[in-house]
This record gives C-alpha cells, sequence and structure tokens, in this order.
C-alpha cells in the first residue's frame, strides 16, 4: 500500500472529505487544508510528497499557492477548478503544474491520476535511470538532476522527463500525440498544447547554453533534439 503524503487543498470542505475517503481508502497520508494561507504553511510544515489544489480560494488563490510551492521545490501539483478554459490550463501549467483536473470530476479518475503523477516522479520506477550529455548540458535522470553550464537549474520531473525523452533519441521528431503517449502516458487526459508549453519553459531553461543542439519545433509535425554534426 503506498505511503505517499497527500495534501487536499479546496474551499468545499465536502469535496475534501470525498477525496480523503477515497486516498485513505488507498493507503495514502492525507491532510486538508480550505484556503491558500493556510495551504502553504501546512506544505512547509507537513512536507507532502503531492498537492491536490483548487483555484478559486479565499484568502490566497490556487494560483499563487502554485507559484509558492514551486519555489520551494519540485513536488507535484494537480490543480482542480471548476473552470474549463484553455486559458487556465495553460497557466497552471506555465505555473508548474503538473496535471489539471476540470470540476466536476469522477473521484476514481483523481485518484488514477495520482497515482500516475506519483510514477512519474518516481525515478526508480519510472526506467528512466541514466545520464544524457552535450555541450554544456548534463541530465541525471537517477536524481532528476539538470545541469546547464555546470549549473544545476531547477525543473519540475514533467520537463525533465520530456527534456529527457527527447535528448535520448537525438535528431527524430516526435509528434505531440506521440510525446503525450511516451512522457505522460496513457493515463493523461489533456491535450496536446500541454507539450507547446513544457517545450517553452524547457527553452527558457536552456536558453544560450549551447550552438552545437537545441530543442527545435518541426512546423506541422512536432519536436525535435537538434544535435549538429
Amino acid at each position: 500500500m503506498p505511503s505517499e503524503k497527500i495534501l487536499i487543498v479546496d474551499d468545499d470542505q465536502n469535496i475534501c472529505e470525498l477525496l480523503r475517503l477515497y486516498l485513505d481508502k488507498e493507503g495514502y497520508q492525507t491532510q486538508i487544508a480550505h484556503d491558500g494561507e493556510t495551504a502553504i504553511a501546512t506544505f512547509e510544515s507537513w512536507r507532502p510528497g503531492l498537492v491536490l489544489l483548487d483555484v478559486m480560494m479565499p484568502k490566497m488563490d490556487g494560483w499563487e499557492v502554485c507559484r509558492r510551492i514551486r519555489a520551494l521545490g519540485d513536488v507535484p501539483v494537480i490543480m482542480l477548478t471548476a473552470k474549463g478554459e484553455t486559458f487556465d490550463k495553460v497557466l497552471g501549467l506555465e505555473l508548474g503544474a503538473d496535471d489539471y483536473v476540470v470540476k466536476p470530476f469522477d473521484t476514481k479518475e483523481v485518484v488514477a491520476r495520482i497515482k500516475a503523477v506519483l510514477r512519474r516522479c518516481a525515478p526508480a520506477e519510472n526506467g528512466r535511470e541514466g545520464i544524457i550529455q552535450f555541450e554544456n548540458l548534463s541530465l541525471d535522470m537517477g536524481r532528476y538532476e539538470l545541469k546547464v553550464g555546470g549549473k544545476v537549474v531547477e525543473a519540475p520531473p514533467k520537463e525533465l522527463e520530456l527534456l529527457a525523452y527527447l535528448a535520448g533519441h537525438p535528431n527524430r521528431v516526435f509528434t505531440r500525440d506521440q510525446l503525450l503517449d511516451e512522457v505522460w502516458g496513457f493515463e493523461y487526459y489533456g491535450d496536446s498544447r500541454t507539450i507547446d508549453v513544457h517545450i517553452k519553459r524547457l527553452r527558457e531553461k536552456l536558453e544560450g547554453a549551447s550552438e552545437q543542439w537545441c530543442l527545435k519545433t518541426v512546423w506541422g509535425v512536432g519536436y525535435k533534439f537538434e544535435v549538429k554534426d
């Protein structure tokens, strides 16, 4: 049975208790926060392994909570919200969220996504161990550590997995759907714009590192990690 700690953050007590019921049954440890300020305080003191985070909350909204969690580390975050607009999804991903669930949701689906995200964030279970190295780039998937120009660069697990997959197949072009299948897995229910958001964030971290390689857009097809001869 899993022993991962999960922080549930939502101002709707019924949703919190329902999620807690299902997660406790699965063997997870849970705590609940009903507003953003309490969420941050609980996060800092309890150090959960994953956060289920509502967007619309009193005192501090989910966007700001996500920003602060990201400033403290790379703990996976799944956003929970009644809003389904593309803008909100993209904003959540740009802030570092690992997944996005729109209310009303099936609780079993949320549990399945939690399991999928935790699997992806556990190096020993991913089968993605190993070190990938190019000029001014070192990616150690055993430690989930990215170094650019010899300096450690913080990045969420999903960005590292996407970079590892592309850099592990240099000069090969992948469609967005292929990358979703290979990196996010079949449990992912989102759309292919997720890939665009993560590529954008990776490019910002890798900008100017080397002229020997780059993350290249292949228009009308997808992306590749291009290495020059």
